[in-house]
């Protein structure tokens, strides 16, 4: 008979087992900091204990044991905190030769933590529901504060900053196996580990990395579902993917085997950079001879496989079919083989000179042979360039050659739109390439040589493994196949499971989005208050629902969808307002944060552009508002008027900038935030009396990307903060 144990610190509460319940043999997990040094058995159940002192609510100290959860769970938050607020840990390992098995944990920071133990084993574990950001970005716009920063991580910045259902650290020889994560950031990360292997995993449906690798060496990655590990995605929108990766290895991790593993609809399937350690040394240091071999990185946002400022990798046999970007980036790469791929679809999304099947930038020594490229933008596109930001790296000024020395041999290329070109790439060796249906075989600029050889690298000794052949634990997700199936939430990648609305509330200009998520089926929308226009009424599961306000003014709005079943309610505030925005140029001596005099001077001369517009949302990126206007140093007048009904009310006004913005509103100063920054929010409660408001914004952008929004709306203390 199973025992339902429910233990809770939080609040003050704390609620235990009665003696009953539980062999005397089994321990009740109904308190923080709770030693175990001896082999131990869970009673089942489900214990909600606070961490704390955030040095793990169950600490396994000792030496040679093994602790047997017996499935209990273990859940560090009540269930309405947001899971980016989620802190503490749940388990800390700190023995040597552990085993533990048969937990759940969930509502930490990080899930499971293992430091210093060699020869750890972890198997049948389930970390999902553990720390995830709340992204900002949305379907209709990418917010740069979304992008990862995966390039420090030698004072744990990777736990700090993102967290994850089960980290490992300086710990060798350590199995870990049948361990899932989802609803969560990142599902394992490993730190300096070496000797071990990780086997037969799914961490899956994350919004960050599935796989994580820090200076680990030696270890065998093999049979393990790191599927739909993205974010940073919108199909048709942007899909720069902002550093996430189903596999990703960073700072010098050697001689590890990628093995028939499955990294489909990734940020990248693989993401590997040789470090920043390695780019200020100067030797010949970075990710250095692994192999990967027989996996499926396909239908990436961005690469499929991407492995930089590296020597003497393979790549063998993968599957990488209809990636963004390219199939295999290897920029500044020496001596790779790459061998028996399937490249298909790549490159559709592409940016600059990177689309295609295989793309490397200043590589040399690399040979790409017996590869099937099929369908892509270009099917092998080398060149070099002069990369002024790079060159005085020492990474650099030791290792780099350009591009040259390197060698194409025995594909297939059949339908790709260009099979091979080259920019000042020397010493390039081919032979053996057979072309079907190609729009151009060969793109060659005059900088570049081609030299035809004979028999370069000869024919492959033994047939590898096909690509995810022995992965079991994504065939169910084939019928996914295709980015189009990448539908990143608030919270991160939808996982074709829940019935939902995002977001649930949403404030907007003229118009707004919302995502209809469920399985399968239809939905139709049966309710609408509020004098606006909803498309479609009806369609498949998943879909895009479009709220638009056709008058003028600020009106709220309600649905009620019925989705293959359940009905789900959404809300929002839409504004659609007569706004003037003029823009105009500055210079240091016109600077707004230090010459106010001359800012205001400026806004009183002409406009370099000007424009009427229903809303105030402006996404600029790197470009400008207008040819005329310069896309760095400019500025942004924007001027309306806003009718507040008789009764009044308490009104939210937020907005988002990158750089410096005011807002007036009735002449009173509302939002003051007068000084560089990225992609910043800023909000303030009003409260206005019935009447004509004027309402005026100024905004500054310095250089880089730039970013304007302006919402406003009535408040509702019953909703959610509304998602930009």
């Amino acid at each position: 008979m199973k025992r339902s144990v429910v233990a809770s610190v939080i609040s003050g509460l704390a609620m235990t087992v009665s003696a009953s319940a539980v062999s005397a043999s089994e321990l009740v997990l109904d308190r923080d900091n709770i030693k175990i040094e001896a082999d131990a058995v869970i009673a089942p159940g489900t214990y909600v204990v606070e961490d704390a002192d955030d040095n793990g609510v169950v600490q396994i100290t000792g030496h040679n044991i093994t602790v047997d959860f017996q499935n209990a769970e273990l859940v560090g938050a009540p269930d309405d905190r947001l899971a980016n607020a989620y802190t503490g840990l749940g388990i800390v390992i700190t023995g040597r030769n552990v085993t533990v098995r048969n937990v759940r944990v969930r509502g930490f920071r990080v899930g499971i933590l293992a430091s210093e133990s060699p020869k750890l084993r972890i198997e049948d574990v389930d970390v999902s529901g553990n720390f995830r950001q709340r992204l900002k970005s949305t379907p209709q716009r990418e917010d740069l504060r979304d992008w990862l920063s995966p390039h420090a991580n030698d004072g744990g910045e990777w736990l700090a900053n993102y967290g994850a259902g089960l980290a490992v650290q300086r710990s060798d020889a350590a199995v870990i196996q049948r361990v899932r994560a989802r609803r969560g950031q990142n599902g394992i990360v490993l730190d300096r580990v070496s000797d071990s292997k990780i086997i037969d995993n799914d961490c899956s449906f994350l919004s960050g990395w599935g796989l994580a690798l820090w200076r680990c060496n030696r270890n065998q990655i093999v049979r393990n579902a790191f599927d739909f590990c993205v974010r940073g995605y919108s199909h048709g929108v942007y899909n720069r993917g902002q550093d996430s990766a189903g596999i990703l290895m960073f700072e010098q991790n050697n001689d590890n085997v990628i093995a028939q593993n499955s990294a489909t609809h990734c940020g990248d399937g693989f993401f590997g950079f040789g470090g920043s350690e390695s780019l200020a040394g100067g030797e010949r240091t970075g990710n250095n001879n692994n192999l990967l071999i027989g996996n499926d990185f396909s239908y990436a946002a961005a690469h499929g496989i991407e492995m930089t400022f590296s020597f003497g990798n393979r790549f063998l046999a993968n599957r990488l079919v209809g990636n963004a970007i390219c199939g295999i980036w290897a920029g500044y790469s020496q001596d790779t083989l790459i061998e028996a791929n399937h490249l298909e679809g790549n490159g559709q999304a592409g940016y600059g000179a990177e689309r295609g099947g295989i793309n490397i930038e200043h590589g040399s020594g690399n040979v790409i042979k017996h590869n099937v490229f099929t369908d892509n933008k270009t099917g092998v596109y080398l060149w070099s360039d002069e990369d002024r930001h790079l060159a005085s790296e020492p990474w650099v000024k030791a290792n780099d050659r350009g591009s040259t020395d390197n060698i194409i041999a025995y594909n297939t290329f059949d339908g790709d739109e260009v099979a091979v070109q080259l920019r000042a790439s020397t010493n390039t060796r081919h032979c053996g390439n057979t072309m079907r249906g190609v729009g151009r075989e060969y793109d060659v600029d005059e900088s570049s040589k081609m030299v035809s050889i004979d028999t370069p690298a000869g024919r492959p000794a033994r047939r590898p493994p096909p690509p995810g052949g022995a992965n079991k634990l994504a065939a169910g997700r084939q019928r996914l196949r295709g980015r189009e199936h990448i539908i990143i939430t608030e919270w991160g990648p939808y996982d074709f499971v829940d019935r939902e609305i995002l977001p649930p509330h949403a404030a907007g200009g003229d118009k707004v989005m919302f995502q209809v998520l469920g399985p399968s089926g239809r939905f139709k929308v049966t309710d609408i208050s509020g004098a606006v226009a909803v498309t479609p009424i009806a369609g498949d599961l998943p879909g895009l629902v479009t709220v638009q306000l056709a008058d003028w003014g600020v009106e709220t709005f309600r649905l009620t969808v019925d989705v293959n079943g359940p009905s789900l309610h959404a809300s929002g505030t839409l504004c659609r307002l007569d706004w003037d925005v003029k823009f105009f140029a500055w210079n240091p001596a016109s600077d707004p944060r230090k010459h106010q005099a001359r800012w205001d001077l400026l806004l009183k001369g002409p406009a370099l552009a000007r424009l009427k517009s229903p809303s105030l949302d402006f996404d600029w990126a790197l470009g400008s508002p207008a040819r005329s206007v310069p896309p760095d140093q400019f500025g942004t007048l924007a001027t309306t008027s806003v009718d507040v009904p008789e009764s009044g009310r308490r009104w939210r006004v937020r907005t988002v900038s990158d750089d410096g913005i005011r807002v007036w509103v009735g002449g009173n100063l509302v939002i003051d935030d007068w000084e560089w920054h990225p992609p910043k929010e800023n909000a303030a409660i009003l409260d206005l009396p019935p009447g004509r408001h004027a309402i005026r914004v100024e905004h500054f952008e310095i250089d880089g990307y730039a970013r304007l929004a302006f919402r406003l709306e009535p408040i509702d203390e019953s909703s959610r903060a509304p998602r930009e």
